[in-house]
């Protein structure tokens, strides 16, 4: 009967999969990323092939395990990206502009250190300047938010194995400083993907950023063949920590142009950049499936950020198909428009109608001659995107942050803990549990 009974629980164990804690971690964080835009990404892949509803999902959307996350900080109920980072990061509440500090200014310390402590690789990685809030909040202690240059030195204090995405926000001295000392640490910087994969062998520690120097990755929308993706950063993460350490790695990955995006209400964008993320999360999804029972994918984001509405002006329909006809983020028409300078409204039109999809509502003659500053061309650019959102059937309540419930999707070893309404501090206290970490 014993042995039986102990044959039945084998066949369990086999059956279920076995996790004694996840050897790999990947922590996905889409910054401003709240369920309308995990939804109106869906329905507008839907729409661009004639269906209504999800017919093409996500790949992070299909993970078994799921909950609603609460984003509140220690001092409001709408939080910032800084008191929002550090939460996720460390499990611990604090007030909005804080970089992994609580709100009477102690050091808290953040799932990534403890993995290092603990012997593994780790990596962070960004679409956005490295040493923006959410990035920072893994690596850094520092009361304002602002203070870039202090906060990048904290790369080097923490001396995680690999960092990506758009270079350090700082004057170009301060940069030239930060990067030199990098290099006397034993990092090796490289630029762009093919740079990576001529240097990764021989490197001990890595900094992946762009061919060129630029603090942040172009909108996916807008990008060039030379220009990173989130996609391949995954991949440079996970080929250059993989077998760095025999106890594994910990890879946050941070999609942090949903959050510029939204903060233009640019749908567009926007849609495209959740996209990218997700093409993000499908590396580590293969990667995932080759070491089932010892890998955890985790995606959530640090809060809402818009307020986007699918739906518009009491129609019960959409029509996002019709946001495919825009070719560019309304940042880069505002740079087409201002490279114009002496021009016609003729020509400003023409040009709204090549790269949005619409015009402004333009009074003039179209012959009339008109010089273009940065504000004209801002203000033409928003007024031809948002009416191409509402032909679109969307709406935005704003151009910042909301209080809402974010989503968060989980996969593989441990990922059966990730359920309900959670707070975001319960996101590293899991992790935590999982891997046996002291808080």
């Amino acid at each position: 009967m014993k042995r039986l009974l102990g044959t039945i629980l084998l066949l369990l164990f086999v059956a279920t999969g076995y996790c004694n804690g996840p050897k790999y971690i990947f922590y996905f964080i889409g910054d401003g990323m709240g369920p309308s835009h995990v939804l109106g990404t869906e329905l507008f892949l839907g729409e661009q092939q004639g269906v209504i509803g999800r017919p093409q999902k996500m790949c992070f959307t299909q993970f078994p395990n799921t909950a609603f996350v609460t984003t509140f900080s220690a001092s409001n109920g709408v939080t910032d990206s800084a008191a929002s980072g550090t939460a996720l990061a460390t499990g611990s509440k604090t007030s909005n502009g804080r970089i992994g500090m609580d709100s009477s200014g102690k050091n808290i310390y953040s799932i990534a250190k403890d993995a290092k402590d603990a012997g593994m690789a780790v990596g962070i990685a960004t679409t956005v300047c490295i040493n923006h809030a959410t990035p920072s909040a893994f690596y850094a202690h520092n009361e304002n938010r602002n203070n870039y240059n202090d906060i990048a030195q904290w790369m080097l204090t923490a001396g995680y194995d690999f960092y990506a995405g758009g270079d350090a926000k700082c004057s170009d001295k301060e940069r030239e400083e930060l990067y030199g000392k990098a290099v006397e640490q034993g990092y090796t910087i490289t630029r762009g993907y093919a740079d990576y994969n001529v240097k990764a062998d021989d490197a001990k520690k890595m900094m992946l950023y762009q061919k060129n120097i630029a603090e942040e990755i172009p909108y996916t929308i807008d990008r060039s063949d030379d220009d990173l993706t989130l996609a391949q950063i995954t991949e440079a993460g996970i080929d250059f920590l993989y077998g760095k350490s025999n106890k594994g790695f910990f890879m946050m990955v941070e999609g942090g142009k949903i959050d510029y995006a939204s903060h233009n209400d640019d749908a567009a964008a926007m849609f495209q950049e959740v996209m990218d993320f997700n093409s993000a999360i499908e590396v580590a999804y293969e990667f995932y499936r080759k070491h089932k029972n010892e890998t955890l994918i985790v995606v959530t984001a640090d809060h809402e950020t818009g307020g986007i509405v699918l739906g518009y002006s009491g129609a019960y329909k959409l029509n996002l198909k019709a946001i495919e006809r825009q070719k560019v983020s309304v940042v880069r028409m505002t740079e087409i428009l201002l490279a114009e300078k002496e021009t016609t409204w003729g020509r400003v039109n023409a040009l709204l109608e090549e790269n949005m999809g619409t015009t402004a509502d333009i009074k003039e003659e179209m012959d009339a001659k008109v010089t273009m500053d940065y504000n004209l061309a801002k203000k033409l650019s928003f007024e031809a995107m948002h009416k191409l959102n509402r032909e679109a059937l969307l709406s935005w309540a704003s151009y910042n942050h909301s209080g809402t419930f974010v989503p968060l999707f989980a996969i593989g070893c441990g990922a059966g803990e990730f359920h309900g309404v959670i707070d975001n501090t319960d996101i590293p206290r899991i992790m935590r549990e999982l891997k046996g970490f002291r808080k």
